[in-house]
């Protein structure tokens, strides 16, 4: 059976690149917007998602005869398939942003050039250096989690060695975080403020935390993978939760009030108004740096959809690792830089759950196969959970973990009708605990129950963020 690439309308082409090319110039129009960067910004993710969206297909037969292709393991039929297309996706992100750095300092620039100097004496413009060298340590790090995860598919290499990786690509934002004295203190939570106080510095503990984020951001959605659209829909969908917090602090012409007393909280929240409203509240770093966030998450969600729709089911391109590398990074980025590590880790609910699931497979307690994909059954095609097979007498330890995942239905063992002894285990990922406790299902209804559980950890997520958090802190924790 061949399959191939999905038609593309030349309708979407012309109509989009004139509503992007406005967007684009809109801040050159008067009266200049109050956030001109912001409509650029939008102007250039609809160029991404068009560049995206044609381009992926076209470079398929490339790949393919480069020999960055593979097999869909749970189809029935063996066209094969380009894979690390994400470096396509990856290659025009970064590039939007790079294109982009001009229209994100517009003001200032446009501030310097007007400056007249006086008769007497010299009269400098302020021009915020600061803010590029984020931006633009932000863009080395995304160039050099490209790089690793390029190297990571063409060269395949084991999960021990690749957890690591994305610490390297952190460097430049560790870097120029220390080296404008960025802020180690953390807020102790009310129960433990008796011990620690209320502020407590973490010091070189703090740069530690913040590479195991990029760590965990990147390889978290790296190991939640193996069917149709389940690497990109992630990315998609945290990028998305990651735009709708950072919009709520956005000043708006209109307001509205979030009702949190049903939460039991005793305040309410209250987004948008004037420049000096919002939930920044007349703060302007707060303001900017979750404009930093837009930025850089924007073109970042145009690019999944349009890849989302060359991989969704049945795929006619695969991601690789290099799109798990940059997505995770980017949103390493943006938390790190913009300062909501806490709130972005609440919207990677699933991948935490998958993560202390697979514990046992990574860290080698449980046989851990190279692909823990579900098991196809093609004379059904429904997917069932996929096993483990335990060669030799697990340990003490092995058998407690996995009977305790057993009786927590997280797993099902197949044991020795005599000795008791595990012979085989379901492998340890979300995708076979749904199979488990939902039943067999087919790849794309399976997909849709992951995206069904992404979207429902972001809004327990925005829960606890804005209703419960001030069970553990008080004052604004914004």
């Amino acid at each position: 059976m061949a399959i191939g690439p999905r038609p593309l309308s030349s309708a979407l082409l012309l109509g989009l690149i004139p509503v992007a090319s406005w967007f684009i110039l809109r801040p050159l129009l008067e009266p200049s917007p109050s956030i001109p960067a912001l409509y650029s910004s939008f102007g250039f993710s609809i160029f991404a998602f068009l560049a995206t969206i044609y381009i992926v297909p076209a470079l398929g037969p490339t790949f393919i005869k480069a020999n960055l292709k593979g097999r869909d393991l749970l189809k029935t039929y063996d066209t094969p398939i380009p894979e690390s297309l994400g470096l396509a996706c990856a290659s025009i992100y970064i590039l939007s942003l790079i294109l982009f750095i001009p229209f994100a300092f517009s003001t200032p620039i446009r501030e310097h050039a007007n400056v007249k100097k006086p008769h007497e004496g010299i009269t400098v413009a302020e021009f915020p250096h600061y803010q590029l060298s984020v931006y633009l340590s932000s863009l080395l790090s995304l160039l050099m989690a490209t790089i690793l995860g390029f190297l990571d598919d063409v060269f395949d290499i084991r999960w021990r060695h690749k957890l690591p990786i994305p610490i390297i690509a952190s460097i430049p934002l560790l870097m120029v975080y220390y080296a404008e004295r960025g802020n180690t203190n953390v807020v102790v939570p009310l129960p433990l403020r008796f011990i620690f106080g209320t502020l407590v510095n973490l010091g070189p503990l703090y740069y530690l935390y913040m590479s195991l984020l990029s760590t965990f951001a990147t390889n978290s959605i790296n190991i939640l993978a193996g069917i149709n659209g389940s690497e990109v829909s992630q990315a998609l969908i945290i990028a998305l939760s990651v735009i709708v917090n950072d919009l709520m602090y956005l000043p708006w012409p209109l307001d509205f009030r979030i009702p949190l007393h049903l939460l039991g909280n005793k305040t309410e929240l209250e987004v948008g108004g004037v420049w000096s409203a919002g939930m920044a509240y007349g703060s302007r770093e707060l303001v900017e740096r979750h404009l930093f966030s837009l930025y850089f998450m924007l073109p970042l969600v145009a690019v999944c959809i349009g890849f989302l729709y060359h991989n969704w089911y049945p795929a006619r391109a695969f991601p690789g690792d290099t799109l798990c590398y940059v997505t995770g990074m980017a949103f390493a980025v943006v938390g790190i830089q913009a300062h909501f590590s806490k709130t972005l880790l609440l919207f990677f609910m699933p991948q935490i759950f998958n993560f202390i699931l697979s514990c046992p497979q990574l860290f080698g307690l449980v046989p851990c196969p190279r692909h823990r994909v579900p098991r196809f059954d093609a004379s059904t095609n429904l997917l069932h959970p996929s096993k483990a097979l335990l060669p030799v007498p697990p340990s003490r330890l092995t058998t407690l973990v996995l009977h305790l995942f057993s009786a927590l239905g997280l797993t099902e063992l197949t044991v020795h009708p005599i000795t008791g002894i595990i012979l085989e285990a379901n492998n340890l990922t979300i995708l076979n605990f749904f199979l488990l406790r939902l039943g067999p299902m087919n790849e794309k209804n399976l997909v849709k129950v992951l995206i069904c559980s992404q979207v429902a950890g972001s809004m327990l997520g925005f829960c606890i963020r804005y209703g419960l958090a001030y069970l553990v802190y008080d004052g604004d924790r914004r």
